[in-house]
C-alpha cells in the first residue's frame, strides 16, 4: 500500500514570516510620531484589574462642554488626539458602573498622561443585603457575555466544569465531554492567555473556588487563535488585595456513598487547594496548588448484536463501569511591573493526573442462524477491563509588554511545553464461573512524550479614531507515541506481540499565522473587523509499515463584531468568525487498541480539519436589577467528525473517527440573571437549536441525512435565608441528540447546595448535594445507541446519584490577580 498524501500547494513561509515582522515594524515606527494627546488608565476600584469599553469625555472646565472621547481599550487603556491647550475635565461612563471626573492641564505638542482613574460598581447592582457584595451575575460586552462564577455555590468545592455546566448553551454529558451549543470544541483562554487543551480534562485540573468568572465568546475577533470550532471559554481567576500578600485555603470532603452499586472499592471524593499571593507596588508573586481526588461508582448495561453471513449474534451485558481520579497540580507566576509602561509575566506549571476506568462486565452470547432460526451456540463469560492513563505535565513560559505614550503596544512571548502521557489497556475475557480460567487476555501499552513551542509577537497602534492591531504567530509539536499491543489465547500461554497493531507513531505539527485587525467606537456603536492568516502543515508517519501521512492548509480566518448600546439599558451586538476544530492525536492513530471485549477502537491518519463558521445576533436589556439576553446563531460545520461503529468480528464493534460530511445548527439561546426580592433571585439559561447532518460513510457505502430539535436547559435559583445563610437549588438538562448513525439519551442533573459564612465571612461552610435521585428520577444516566445495517448496539451509563459533600473555605486576605497563573498548553488535549 502506498503512502497517502494530503497536500496542497506550500507557500513561502519564511519569506512571507520576514515580510509580516517587516510590516509591523513599520507600523510601530509611526507610533513614535509627536503630537498633542491625552492617555491615562480606567481600573475597577475594588480589584483594580483594567476595564475595557469604558467612554472618557473630554469637556471644557469653564462651560462643561463636550469636545471629544476616547473608549478604553482591553488593557484599559485611552487615548484622546489632537485636543488644544486649555483647562479640561475629564469623565467616565460606562454601564454598571459610577462616573468619576478629575481635571487637567493641557499645554500644546505635549502629551498629558491623566494616570488611574478607579470607577466603582454602581450601588443598583448590589443586592439590598449588602453584606452579600453580589454585583450584577451576567453582562453583554462588544465581543463576549461574562458571568460571575460566585452565583453558582454549588460549583464550590469542585473544579471549574462544576461551575461551566450552569452557563446558557454549555451542557456536559454523561462521559463529562463539553459542548456549546451542541459543539464540543472550544479555545481555552486562562486570564488570557490560550491554553490549547481538551476542556474537559483540563478544566479538572483548575479548582471553582480560583475562579472569578467565565467569559463565552461564540465570534472571536482575528487577534486569537481559530481553534475551537464552538468559540472561545475565558475563564478569569478571583481578584482582591491591593498589596501586601494574601491567602485562601480550600477543603472538600466527601460523605459515603448511597448508591455505589455494589462496585469492587468505595469511591473516595476529598481535595484540597490553596492560594498565597505577594503583591508590592511592581511584583506580584503568586504559588498554587492542588489536590484532587474525586471518584465516582457506575453502571453499565449495554445490549449488542451483529450479523455476519448467516450468523446473528447476541451478547447482552451488565456489570460495574466506575472511575478513580486523581489530580495534582502545582503553579507559580511572577508579575513585573516596573511602570505603566512596561509588564513581565513569568509562568511555570507542574501537573500530575491519573485516571482509572473499571469496566467488570458480565457478558452471555447467542448465534443464531439468520436463515433457520436454530442457536448454534452459546457462552457466557466475565470481562474485566481496566484502563489508567497517567499524564506529567510541564510548562513554562515568558511574557512581554510595551506600552507607549501614545497608547500603541508591542508584545512578546515564548512557551515550552514538554507531557509524558502513558497508560495502558487490560482486557481479561474469564471463564464466569472460574476467574482462574483465562479464555482471552489483550494488552495495550502507550508512551507517549510530547514537546510543544510557541512564540508570537504582537502590535496595536491609535488610527483613524480607533486601534490598529497586528501579529505573528509560531507554533510547533512533536508527539512520539510508542504502542504495543499483545495478546494472550489460555492459562499460563505467553503474551504474543501482534505486529500489525504495533509501532511507533511520530505526529508534528507546525502553524505560521499573522493576523491584523481594526476596531473602533463611534458615539454608541463598537465594531472590530479582522482577518487572520494560517500556514498549517501536519505529518504523520507509521514507522510500523513505514507509511507517510501529509496534510498542508492554507486557510483565511475572517471575523466581525458589533455593538450598539442605547441609553435605555438596551444593547445589540452582531457577530461572524471563521474557526477550525483541529484532529487530536488519538484521532490521527491508525494503530488499533482493543478498548473493550466489544470494541477496536482506532484513528484515521487521513482526518481532515473541521472548519466552522459562526454567525449570531443577540440583545441585552436591563430592567431594575435584572438582566436578559436572547442571542440567535447560525453554525456551519464542514468536514464533521464522528466516532462510528462496523463491525470487525461476531462479538466485536471496530469504533473509528471519520470526517462524516457537513452539519448545521440554527438554534436561540436564553440568560435571564432575575432579581425577584431581596432575597431571592433566579438565574435560568438555555438554548434550542435545529441540528441537522448529512455525508457518507464507508468510502460512500453508507449515506445518511438527519435533522432534529435540540434543546438544554441550565436553572438555578437563590434563596438568602439570612445575611450569612443562603440556600441553591439547581437543575441541568439536556436532550436526546442525533448522531451520524444513532443518538444519545438526555441527561439531568439536579443539586442542592446550603452555604454558611462564619468568621467575618473569611470562613465559608457549604453542604452540597449532587445527582439528586430521590429513588426514581433518572439522574447522571445516559443511554448511547448506534444502528447499521449489520449491527445494533445500545448502552446505557449510570453513574453515582445522591452524592453529598461538605466543603470549607478559609480567606486570610483576598486574593490578588494581577500574576496570571500558568496552565497546560497541549499535553491534556492528548491525555
Amino acid at each position: 500500500m502506498q503512502p497517502a498524501q494530503f497536500v496542497q500547494k506550500k507557500t513561502p513561509t519564511l519569506a512571507l514570516t520576514k515580510y509580516l515582522l517587516a510590516g509591523i515594524a513599520l507600523l510601530f515606527s509611526f507610533g513614535f510620531q509627536s503630537y498633542a494627546q491625552i492617555s491615562g488608565l480606567v481600573l475597577d476600584k475594588t480589584s483594580r484589574q483594567p476595564v475595557p469599553f469604558v467612554s472618557v469625555a473630554l469637556y471644557t472646565a469653564t462651560d462643561s462642554v463636550a469636545l471629544s472621547g476616547a473608549i478604553t481599550d482591553t488593557t484599559g487603556r485611552y487615548l484622546i488626539q489632537n485636543p488644544r491647550s486649555g483647562r479640561y475635565t475629564i469623565r467616565t461612563f460606562y454601564a454598571g458602573y459610577q462616573s468619576t471626573t478629575t481635571e487637567l492641564i493641557v499645554q500644546g505638542g505635549r502629551t498629558t498622561e491623566v494616570g488611574t482613574l478607579l470607577i466603582e460598581v454602581e450601588s443598583k447592582l448590589l443586592d439590598e443585603v449588602r453584606v452579600t457584595g453580589q454585583r450584577a451575575e451576567v453582562l453583554m460586552k462588544a465581543d463576549r457575555q461574562t458571568y460571575r462564577a460566585a452565583q453558582f455555590q454549588g460549583a464550590a468545592g469542585g473544579t471549574a466544569t462544576d461551575v461551566l455546566r450552569n452557563l446558557p448553551g454549555l451542557t456536559l454529558n454523561a462521559e463529562g465531554d463539553v459542548s456549546l451549543r451542541g459543539a464540543n470544541g472550544f479555545l481555552v483562554l486562562l486570564n488570557g492567555k490560550p491554553v490549547q487543551a481538551n476542556l474537559g480534562t483540563l478544566l479538572n485540573q483548575l479548582p471553582a473556588n480560583s475562579i472569578e468568572s467565565i467569559e463565552v465568546i461564540t465570534t472571536p475577533n482575528a487577534r486569537y487563535d481559530p481553534d475551537g470550532k464552538a468559540g472561545i471559554i475565558a475563564i478569569i481567576t478571583r481578584t482582591g488585595a491591593d498589596t501586601g500578600w494574601s491567602a485562601q485555603l480550600n477543603g472538600l470532603v466527601g460523605l459515603p456513598s448511597v448508591s455505589d452499586f455494589g462496585n469492587a472499592k468505595k469511591p473516595q471524593r476529598h481535595a484540597l487547594d490553596g492560594t498565597l499571593n505577594y503583591r508590592s507596588k511592581v511584583w506580584d508573586f503568586t504559588l498554587s496548588s492542588a489536590y484532587l481526588r474525586n471518584d465516582i461508582a457506575g453502571r453499565r448495561v449495554g445490549d449488542v448484536s451483529t450479523v455476519i453471513g448467516n450468523r446473528h449474534t447476541h451478547f447482552p451485558s451488565a456489570g460495574e463501569r466506575s472511575f478513580d481520579r486523581y489530580t495534582y497540580t502545582n503553579r507559580l507566576a511572577v508579575a513585573f511591573v516596573p511602570n505603566a509602561f512596561n509588564t513581565w509575566n513569568l509562568g511555570l506549571f507542574q501537573s500530575q493526573r491519573t485516571e482509572d476506568r473499571l469496566a467488570d462486565i458480565f457478558y452471555d452470547n447467542t448465534t443464531t442462524n439468520v436463515r433457520t432460526g436454530q442457536v448454534t451456540g452459546r457462552t457466557s463469560y466475565f470481562n474485566s477491563n481496566l484502563v489508567r492513563k497517567k499524564g506529567q505535565f510541564y510548562t513554562a513560559n515568558l511574557d512581554y509588554t510595551h506600552t507607549y505614550r501614545n497608547k500603541g503596544t508591542l508584545s512578546a512571548g515564548v512557551l515550552y511545553e514538554y507531557d509524558q502521557i502513558s497508560g495502558f489497556t487490560k482486557n481479561r475475557n474469564l471463564n464466569r464461573s472460574d476467574y482462574r480460567d483465562t479464555l482471552q487476555y489483550t494488552l495495550t501499552t502507550t508512551d507517549r512524550p510530547i514537546q510543544n513551542f510557541r512564540a508570537n509577537v504582537d502590535g496595536s497602534l491609535p488610527l483613524w479614531g480607533g486601534k490598529l492591531e497586528a501579529g505573528y504567530q509560531y507554533r510547533t509539536q512533536e508527539d512520539r507515541g510508542d504502542y504495543r499491543y499483545r495478546e494472550q489465547y489460555g492459562n499460563r500461554m505467553p503474551l504474543v506481540p501482534i505486529p500489525e497493531f504495533s509501532g511507533l507513531i511520530v505526529i508534528t505539527n507546525r502553524i505560521h499565522s499573522f493576523y491584523t485587525q481594526f476596531a473602533a467606537t463611534k458615539s454608541t456603536v463598537e465594531y472590530t473587523l479582522g482577518l487572520r492568516y494560517e500556514h498549517a502543515v501536519r505529518d504523520l508517519v507509521n514507522n510500523a509499515s513505514n507509511q507517510t501521512y501529509a496534510l498542508t492548509l492554507n486557510n483565511l480566518f475572517p471575523s466581525f463584531n458589533v455593538l450598539y448600546k442605547s441609553q435605555e439599558g438596551l444593547s445589540w451586538r452582531a457577530g461572524f468568525s471563521r474557526r477550525v476544530q483541529r484532529n487530536n492525536n488519538f484521532a490521527l492513530n491508525p494503530l488499533p487498541e482493543r478498548e473493550h471485549s466489544e470494541t477496536l477502537e482506532q484513528g484515521d491518519p487521513t482526518l481532515r480539519p473541521e472548519f466552522v463558521n459562526l454567525a449570531e445576533t443577540g440583545v441585552s436589556k436591563m430592567v431594575g436589577n435584572s438582566t436578559v439576553l436572547v442571542t440567535a446563531y447560525y453554525q456551519s460545520i464542514q468536514h464533521v467528525i464522528n466516532r462510528v461503529n462496523k463491525v470487525y468480528a461476531d462479538t466485536i464493534l471496530n469504533r473509528i473517527f471519520t470526517n462524516a460530511g457537513l452539519a448545521q445548527r440554527v438554534g436561540l439561546e436564553l440568560a435571564a440573571d432575575l432579581k425577584l426580592t431581596k432575597a431571592w433571585k433566579f438565574y435560568l439559561g438555555g438554548t434550542v437549536y435545529r441540528y441537522s447532518q448529512e455525508g457518507q460513510l464507508f468510502e460512500g457505502v453508507v449515506a445518511f441525512d438527519r435533522a432534529a430539535w435540540v434543546y438544554s436547559i441550565n436553572a438555578n435559583t437563590t434563596l438568602q435565608i439570612a445575611p450569612s445563610l443562603s440556600l441553591q437549588a439547581t437543575v441541568n438538562y439536556l436532550s436526546q441528540r442525533i448522531t451520524a448513525q444513532g443518538e444519545d439519551s438526555r441527561f439531568l442533573t439536579p443539586n442542592l447546595s446550603l452555604k454558611k459564612t462564619l468568621l467575618n465571612n473569611r470562613l465559608t461552610v457549604l453542604a452540597q448535594w449532587q445527582n439528586i435521585g430521590l429513588g426514581f428520577l433518572p439522574t447522571n444516566e445516559q443511554r448511547i445507541t448506534t444502528r447499521g445495517r449489520d449491527f445494533f448496539t445500545t448502552t446505557n451509563y449510570i453513574q453515582e446519584k445522591d452524592i453529598f459533600l461538605i466543603n470549607l473555605s478559609y480567606t486570610f486576605r483576598q486574593l490578588s490577580k494581577r500574576a496570571k497563573l500558568p496552565g497546560n498548553e497541549f499535553g491534556d488535549k492528548e491525555f
